[in-house]
């Protein structure tokens, strides 16, 4: 259970708890009951773990294309509410603590009319997260999602995360350059870096290497790497499902 969902089955039963007291409308849309509570977290989970095709998972669970995708439109935005606990703001961070943070692609299809999804960096379209880390390699924060033709450093400006931070604790790639972090050096316009900034640019390579593992791990939850395929409107609360997950489990 734990390869195909990403959590063991007693993390999946407190989650079914958190999720059954969850003070919800009486005429609020239910999972499905040939399904059950538990199958339901249980595909929905496999859904965005594994990013398949609802019609597959169908096929494991028994149950129509219909019945997985009325699963997944139902338990996705109770996941992300009842996860929220766990997921850190920008104000939980310590501001004398010290942070890795780079930007990351969360891709999905090319939706006719929304060229702000299209990233020139990725050559793809999709939304935009920036993704923090202490420098033990723990993550700390994920910031809301931006479309994707913006650049780091304007999304780390929207984020807000640095306010009341001392931004000379922070580092990033060059991405980030002008927001007062640690960044590695430039190579300035026809010529060359001295041996001192080389040797500093190697020093924090060595450290961001941190941040980019953070973000692998994230995105071994497939739904995050390999293009979202439901409307898009849903995108966000999946992110926000999966962020929850994560820090769930990390908990």
């Amino acid at each position: 259970m734990y390869h195909t969902t990403g959590l063991s089955r007693d993390e999946i039963i407190d989650l079914c708890i958190l999720i059954n007291s969850e003070d919800r409308e009486p005429d609020a849309p239910r999972w499905p009951p040939s399904l059950g509570l538990f199958k339901s977290v249980t595909v929905a989970m496999v859904y965005m773990r594994t990013n398949l095709t609802q019609a597959q998972i169908g096929e494991f669970y028994g149950v129509s294309q219909p019945t997985i995708s009325r699963a997944v439109k139902v338990i996705n935005p109770l996941i992300s509410r009842v996860t929220a606990e766990f997921v850190p703001t920008a104000d939980d961070l310590d501001p004398g603590s010290q942070y890795i943070i780079d930007g990351t692609l969360f891709p999905c299809w090319s939706w006719k009319g929304c060229e702000e999804l299209y990233s020139g960096k990725h050559k793809t379209t999709g939304l935009n997260v920036q993704v923090a880390c202490t420098i033990y390699g723990k993550l700390a924060w994920v910031s809301d999602p931006v479309t994707g033709k913006h650049h780091d450093s304007y999304c780390l400006g929207e984020s807000g995360v640095l306010t009341g931070m001392n931004a000379r604790n922070w580092m990033g790639d060059k991405g980030y350059v002008g927001n007062d972090m640690i960044t590695p050096f430039k190579k300035p316009p026809g010529g060359e870096l001295l041996d001192w900034q080389k040797e500093f640019n190697s020093q924090v390579n060595k450290i961001r290497w941190k941040i980019e593992q953070v973000i692998s791990h994230l995105k071994n939850w497939a739904i995050l790497r390999t293009g979202y395929r439901r409307p898009l409107r849903t995108f966000p609360e999946t992110i926000s499902a999966v962020i929850g997950l994560q820090f769930y489990k990390e908990a």
